[in-house]
C-alpha cells in the first residue's frame, strides 16, 4: 500500500484563479478562523464542532501538531478559501479508518475550488495510508455529496434529526463510505493500481 506523501505547497487552476494548497500549521490560526466565522452555520453542521470559535480552532491545532488531524488549506491571493481534513484515531478501535472533512468559502463556490479541495483532500488521505473513509453532510449538499460520489464514495448511513442549528431546527445527516483497500486491491488484480491518484 502506498504510503507515498504528497509534496505542497501544490496550486490548481481554477474557474475561481489560482489557488494554493499547503498544510495547515499554527501560524494559520488567525486566517482560518477570519475564514470560519465567515461560513454559513448551515455549513458548519457536519462538522462535530464548531470551527468559527476561537477555543475550538485553537484545540483543532493542538491536535495537528500532535498528528491526529491532517488539515489542507486552499489559498487564494492570500486568503483561506477552503479547509479539507483528514482525522483518524490510532488508538481507537478503527485505527483504519479516516474522517474527511471539507468546507468551501462562499464567494469560490461552483467554481472547481470545491473539486479541486475533494481531491487533494482524498489523496492526502490515501497518502496516510488509511483503510477505508467515511465524510458526512447534511442531506442538502447536494454538490458536496456529489462530489465525493465522484470520487468513489457510496451512500451507506442516514442519521435523522442528527444535528441540532442555533434556532433548535435539526438536520439529518447523511454518512459516505469508501472502502479505500476492496478498491485498490481491485484495481491492483486488474493491473490498475498505476491509475490510483496518489
Amino acid at each position: 500500500m502506498s504510503n507515498e506523501t504528497r509534496s505542497y505547497p501544490r496550486h490548481v487552476r481554477t474557474e475561481a484563479g489560482d489557488i494554493e494548497f499547503r498544510l495547515m500549521t499554527a501560524a494559520d490560526e488567525a486566517a482560518v478562523l477570519a475564514f470560519a466565522q465567515k461560513l454559513p452555520v448551515h455549513d458548519l453542521l457536519f462538522l462535530p464542532r464548531n470551527i468559527s470559535q476561537p477555543k475550538v480552532l485553537s484545540a483543532w491545532i493542538r491536535e495537528i501538531e500532535r498528528g491526529a488531524i491532517k488539515s489542507l488549506l486552499a489559498i487564494k491571493a492570500g486568503k483561506v478559501v477552503g479547509c479539507g481534513t483528514v482525522v483518524s484515531d490510532p488508538h481507537s478501535w478503527s485505527p483504519h479508518v479516516g474522517g474527511i472533512r471539507m468546507v468551501v468559502s462562499m464567494d469560490v463556490r461552483g467554481q472547481g475550488v470545491g473539486r479541486a479541495l475533494s481531491q487533494e483532500t482524498f489523496a492526502l488521505a490515501l497518502g496516510s495510508g488509511l483503510e477505508r473513509l467515511v465524510v458526512q453532510m447534511t442531506t442538502d449538499q447536494q454538490g458536496a455529496i456529489a462530489l465525493f460520489e465522484s470520487l468513489g464514495f457510496k451512500a451507506e448511513a442516514l442519521l435523522r434529526d442528527h444535528v441540532r442549528d442555533a434556532t433548535g431546527a435539526t438536520h439529518d445527516i447523511v454518512v459516505l463510505g469508501h472502502n479505500v483497500a476492496q478498491v485498490r486491491a481491485q484495481m491492483e488484480a486488474y493491473g490498475l493500481s498505476e491509475a490510483f491518484p496518489n
